[in-house]
């Protein structure tokens, strides 16, 4: 499972670094190289063609959810 940011939704306040047990969560001028696709992968995962949920205000309106970009339920860890 991934934790999901929405991109224009997020104030770079680092409130959700916390939340992210393997500190996965970058800001995104911070994204390590070997990470860097994700970017695409979260920013995505908002669109009509991945989950729907467009620009829901927060988590707290949309609850959780569990659906993940096919990208991340297809990752297999080495």
């Amino acid at each position: 499972r991934m934790l999901y940011i929405h991109p224009t939704e997020c104030i770079d306040c680092g409130a959700c670094e916390p939340a992210c047990p393997v500190e996965a969560i970058f800001y995104a001028d911070d994204v390590p190289p070997e990470w860097s696709e994700f970017t695409a992968v979260n920013a995505e995962y908002f669109e009509p063609s991945v989950t729907g949920i467009g620009s829901p205000g927060g988590a707290g309106s949309v609850g959780k959810s569990g659906a993940d970009h096919p990208k991340v339920a297809a990752y297999e860890i080495a």
